[in-house]
């Protein structure tokens, strides 16, 4: 009885063996290939960072822009907004006596720039002087013919003279005031004028110099209040035409980017270039755009209705396995989401998949995330 037993135990054992040993084959590669794909989309990894993290890291979190039908790329300059550019001049002739500003310095609306001594602020302020004395005498007779006309002393007929003559010297006062108002005021003496800053602002050019005679109306400084730039561009008729006051306008120069709104499309073309000039306001409270100089700008075109295109900042595109990601914030941190890019214009990419636009993403300093990503797939393998 043993050995048919064994006989029949024996095949039974090297199925079962044999079936493992093919069993186990499939597993293998099916873990194998498991992690080569884990390893080819890396865009499923997450990164959990505090907000200190995020803020000692520099990472700028923005969200998508939506809708649009694409750009127009061309190069433009920065110019002072005409509105916020003063020039300072003298309107009477004389001797400068101090300056008080200096190229660059700022000034307030109202402050003093310069002073000027010469006969003809003399003779103003002398005029200024006069007016209040005799508008004083004037008003001394009015009351005192009051008096007179109510003690049925005075006539009315004096009565109504003293007014008139009070309300004549109010108005030559007001005038003599007005005069050296429009001069630039008192200078701290008789002979002495100040000339005041139109606007609040800037000092960025300076004429006159300590001692100089300057003559009526000749410009001694130039004010500008530059928290508001302007962005010159022209385009050619047919792109003109796609472009309407309120389009986003991204501008970039070496190491810096920002954005634009456009406020004038001329309706006119320009008689020498033929082209049709365009007017952006940036926001320049950081000073760190200047006048005059030249930018690539990239004007966004309205998708009209059922618009949904979506841009990104480049910097906020990384690459991990050859395919494009962005890193999307979460609760805890930030994951990295493939998509597939569009067009790129100026300093921002089209994403024609892999975003909502509802998403607040990382722009500036995202390969941080992208070198802290390949340290966690790094440890993983280890």
């Amino acid at each position: 009885m043993t050995k048919p037993i064994l006989r029949t135990m024996l095949p039974l054992a090297l199925v079962a063996a044999l079936a493992a040993c093919g069993g186990a084959k499939p597993a293998e590669e099916k873990a194998e290939t498991e992690a080569k794909e884990g390893a080819e989309a890396p865009a499923g990894g997450a990164i959990k960072l505090t907000p200190q993290q995020i803020a000692t890291a520099g990472i700028q979190l923005v969200r998508p822009t939506v809708g649009g039908a694409g750009a127009i790329e061309l190069p433009a300059t920065i110019d002072g907004d005409p509105q916020g550019t003063q020039v300072v001049s003298a309107a009477i002739g004389g001797r400068v006596v101090a300056l008080t500003r200096n190229l660059g310095q700022p000034v307030g609306r109202g402050d003093t720039l310069a002073v000027i001594e010469s006969r003809e602020a003399a003779q103003l302020n002398a005029e200024v002087e006069a007016a209040q004395a005799r508008a004083a005498l004037a008003h001394s007779n009015l009351k005192r013919e009051q008096r007179l006309f109510d003690e049925r002393v005075s006539a009315e007929q004096d009565l109504i003279a003293a007014r008139t003559a009070a309300r004549e010297a109010d108005i030559a006062l007001r005038l003599a005031r007005q005069q050296i108002s429009a001069a630039g005021g008192g200078g701290g003496s008789l002979n002495r004028l100040a000339i005041r800053a139109p606007i609040g602002g800037q000092v960025i050019a300076r004429s006159v110099t300590l001692g100089q005679t300057v003559s009526a109306d000749i410009e001694l400084f130039r004010v500008a209040n530059l928290s508001t730039v302007s962005l010159t561009l022209s385009l050619a008729p047919a792109d003109a035409g796609r472009v309407r006051p309120g389009a986003t306008v991204e501008v970039s120069a070496p190491g810096r980017q920002t954005t634009a709104r456009v406020t004038f499309v001329s309706p006119v073309l320009d008689q020498t270039t033929r082209l049709v000039p365009v007017i952006a306001t940036i926001d320049n409270r950081a000073g760190q755009w200047r006048v005059g100089e030249s930018v690539q700008a990239a004007i966004l075109l309205g998708g009209g209705q059922g618009g949904t295109a979506i841009s990104v900042p480049s910097t906020a595109v990384q690459t991990i396995g050859d395919k494009p990601v962005v890193f999307v914030r979460t609760g805890d941190g930030f994951r990295a989401v493939p998509v597939t890019l569009g067009q790129t214009h100026g300093a921002s990419v089209t994403i024609l998949s892999g975003l909502t636009g509802r998403e607040q993403i990382a722009a500036a300093n995202s390969f941080t995330l992208k070198a802290e990503l390949g340290k966690g797939e790094g440890g993983d393998e280890d």
